[in-house]
């Protein structure tokens, strides 16, 4: 275990498979602070577009990250981000932060950084931490590792649906494309590549996209392991 008092349990997959959703509602439920790893990514990233240091300037991005302080409040309606103390939990998520965030994301001193921000908050108190690789460089240790996946065709079927209510067009053809794409860049980034820890624990929402089943389903390890 993490330590007498603390656990950390990390919860890395696919796009679209429900993991984020779910690490939201297992922190909820445990009373955890929801340390979602992309947000912080997305946070730095967003201040470096509000700034003098083009994208293309590597070790502009790295000094600015270096200096941006992030912190993470668990409130009423859930964790909140900010970010040099200005709440930036909506606007970290415009497509202009998330076309940009690669920049800073794939610099190891800004992983480097950031992984200790992370760590860091983990060493005071309990986290459910989400990204891609929680499980296998953020925290080695952690007391749980989850691996949320669903197959290609279940995880296009929900996206597109997503797409549907937003009154998005778009084909399902170009959905499954996209999230192919991701897939891809995910597993083959060149740091924090997504991939299962080998000691992490599967949970495939292929077969219902019901919350609290596949919550009750992580829960039921974490209460019998």
């Amino acid at each position: 275990m993490n330590n007498a008092t603390n656990l950390v349990i990390t919860m890395d997959g696919t796009c679209g498979s429900g993991k984020s959703t779910i690490a939201k509602r297992l922190a909820e439920r445990l009373g955890f602070i929801y340390l979602d790893t992309g947000a912080m990514y997305r946070a730095v990233t967003w201040k470096a577009l509000r700034s003098p240091v083009d994208l293309s300037d590597r070790e502009g991005l790295i000094e600015l990250a270096g200096k941006t302080e992030i912190r993470l409040r668990r409130g009423e309606e859930g964790t909140k981000v900010f970010a040099d103390g200005q709440e930036v939990t909506e606007v970290i998520r415009t497509p202009e932060v998330t076309n940009a965030v690669k920049f800073l994301a794939d610099l190891p001193e800004v992983r480097r950084h950031l992984v200790a921000e992370q760590r860091r908050i983990a060493a005071s108190r309990s986290v459910v931490a989400e990204g891609r690789d929680t499980g296998t460089v953020v925290f080695p240790q952690a007391d749980y590792k989850f691996f949320v996946d669903a197959p290609l065709e279940v995880r296009t079927e929900r996206r597109f649906r997503e797409f549907e209510k937003k009154g998005v067009k778009i084909s399902q053809g170009e959905v499954r494309d996209d999230l192919e794409k991701r897939d891809h860049a995910d597993r083959s980034r060149p740091v924090g590549a997504l991939r299962l820890a080998p000691d992490g624990i599967v949970i495939d929402t292929g077969d219902t996209e019901d919350i609290e089943t596949n919550l009750n389903k992580i829960i039921s390890y974490i209460k019998t392991t």
